[in-house]
């Protein structure tokens, strides 16, 4: 990871009115503690909400590994027209799944699971280039893998305030689990990509790469532009956790959550109530 972990120039220092954000949130993910409400103004649109995430990457030393997208409905979108928003994976909460023995929700907090279709970049992204077609970004390098995304904030109403508190807090991301890779992914039709959410025995919900307009492709399509235009090219090794393939599942601490991938394999794990973070763990 060569890119993810770098802090444009470009990206200001926090002001008095957004460091206020940044620190509750990091405070609160450091004690691994909740918070009881969104702490100050909620940014105006999706650029300031980007730049508080700037400004909390910048202070959260731990190094990038890559990105999630989430996707943005339509009656809650801004004037900037994006349809998905991204928030960072961090190396610390990035596991495989074969070495994986759980993960951490917050307690208080929001804590949820999302079946997720993980490609990897194997070649970089021009660093120039801020628009992209689903298929130019099908044609950059990539790899896929099957995977489980810890979608988790110290903030319980985190998805009922919207995109823009989402984006401010790490885009509601707790971690990533990447496990088996689907070999030749460009080749498939995406609609044969199927998956299932199970929490404790119970299947929470259905569908595949196709459960999001324009499928993988346009997730993919736009990491890499979002990511160029605020100065962060993505590049070889990056991760982008596509979106939710199966819908958005809560979790609490305790049970055990299951994504299957139709003829691909499967991810299982138990939710942990989240802990204080060490130094160590994101030195």
């Amino acid at each position: 990871m060569n890119n993810a972990s770098a802090h444009p120039s470009s990206h200001a220092a926090p002001t008095g009115d957004t460091r206020g954000i940044v620190d509750a949130f990091l405070a609160a993910r450091r004690a691994g503690r909740s918070l009881p409400e969104f702490p100050g103004e909620i940014p105006v649109d999706l650029e300031a909400a980007y730049a508080v995430q700037d400004q909390a990457i910048a202070h959260w030393p731990d190094a990038l590994v890559g990105w999630k997208v989430g996707y943005i409905a339509p009656e809650k979108r801004d004037a900037s027209g994006d349809d998905r928003l991204l928030g960072p994976v961090f190396r610390s909460r990035l596991q495989q799944a074969g070495e994986a023995s759980g993960f951490e929700v917050f307690s208080g907090g929001f804590g949820a699971i999302e079946a997720e279709y993980v490609l990897r970049l194997d070649a970089d992204a021009p660093g120039d280039k801020t628009e992209w077609t689903p298929d130019e970004a099908a044609a950059l390098a990539s790899t896929l893998f099957i995977g489980l995304e810890v979608a988790s904030s110290p903030l319980a109403t985190i998805n009922q305030l919207g995109p823009r508190v989402v984006v401010s807090d790490f885009g509601n991301n707790n971690g990533l689990v990447v496990g088996a890779e689907i070999a030749d992914w460009t080749a498939r039709d995406e609609a044969s990509l199927t998956a299932a959410s199970w929490i404790d025995d119970v299947c929470v919900g259905t569908g595949g790469a196709t459960t999001l307009p324009g499928g993988l492709r346009a997730a993919f399509a736009f990491a890499l532009a979002r990511s160029a235009r605020r100065g962060r090219p993505l590049k070889a090794g990056d991760l982008v956790a596509t979106g939710n393939a199966t819908g958005i599942h809560d979790i609490l601490p305790g049970q055990r959550a299951r994504v299957v991938f139709d003829g691909h394999g499967e991810i299982v794990l138990t939710a942990r109530a989240a802990t204080p973070v060490a130094e160590e763990r994101v030195a």
